[in-house]
């Protein structure tokens, strides 16, 4: 038995919650991943994990020997780091998860340049605006705009990004062009960006000054992804909320038009997360970094 290997199968499961997952994020079929945690349980004598036909538990066992194992594979992290750093060439994979419209033209036209910087640094790019377990998902960091919430999460801010009211000309043209906040509730068709966890719209937000302004109402087409929430109003089908990243090449064709620029909202705060409980890496401690670097200037426009 590779017990190295296999310590590092168990962990997976652990932090998957399952077999099938934890195979997938290590790259191995199904039945070598539950042949080495059967392994390791004969190796040591004792029970591991508890397996039933819909769900995998950790024993009390396997907590314990969990937590002493991940210190050890974390010391081993640190000595390949370390070795690394010496030879002056940092490598292995990042997995990164970012937003749809981030990664399209934010993230992804930044990247020639890390990859010139670190060519041995492999990376894999989630593209989803659905929130991921980074630790169930096999994640190293996310990009992510936004209030943050869990409070277990490192977050380093990477800047804010300006937001802007805009539909196309031809829909302007149709409906005509609000004012004032409040008129888009008289006959204009919104296309609300939803959340991919809760279904919920959010609300249009206007800011002048200490004023702000809030609406509610009814909207014609919710889009839970940025990119087709984008399309959606490039198409005409409405008035959107978005980031001026996004709109930047079709606000200068003209094809959509940018309105009530007196009320924008207010700048939109985007992190680079990660566990905090999770090793930092030489190749992701890299990663911030230059995110840190070269992000806040893409983020306007």
């Amino acid at each position: 038995m590779d017990q190295l290997l296999a310590i590092r199968a168990f962990a997976r499961v652990v932090e998957a919650g399952n077999f099938t997952r934890a195979a997938d994020s290590l790259d191995m079929p199904n039945a070598t991943l539950s042949k080495l945690v059967q392994e390791l349980e004969t190796h040591l004598g004792i029970r591991l994990l508890q397996r039933t036909t819909r769900r995998v538990t950790v024993t009390p066992e396997g907590r314990d020997y969990y937590e002493k194992a991940m210190r050890i594979v974390r010391d081993l992290e640190d000595i390949d780091s370390a070795c690394n750093a010496e030879s002056g060439t940092p490598r292995g994979y990042l997995r990164i998860d970012v937003g749809g419209s981030t990664a399209r033209d934010v993230l992804i036209p930044l990247l020639p340049d890390f990859v010139a910087r670190y060519p041995e640094i492999r990376l894999d790019l989630g593209v989803s605006d659905r929130a991921v377990d980074l630790i169930s998902d096999s994640v190293d960091c996310v990009i992510r705009g936004g209030p943050l919430s869990d409070s277990s999460l490192v977050a380093r801010h990477l800047g804010n990004a300006e937001m802007i009211t805009c539909a196309a000309a031809r829909y302007l043209k149709t409906y005509g062009i609000p004012a004032y906040p409040q008129e888009l509730k008289n006959g204009h068709r919104l296309v609300s960006y939803q959340s991919s966890q809760t279904g919920r719209a959010f609300p249009f937000r206007f800011a002048q000054g200490s004023e702000t302004i809030e609406i509610k109402t009814e909207h014609r087409i919710g889009i839970n992804e940025s990119n087709a929430h984008l399309a959606a109003a490039v198409a005409g089908l409405g008035i959107i909320q978005t980031f001026r990243y996004a709109a930047a090449q079709d606000l200068k064709s003209g094809v959509l038009v940018e309105i009530l620029a007196d009320w924008r909202p207010a700048r939109y705060p985007f992190h680079v997360v990660y566990p905090q409980n999770r090793h930092l890496t030489q190749r992701l401690r890299l990663f911030i970094e230059w995110l840190r670097e070269v992000f806040p200037s893409r983020l306007n426009g």
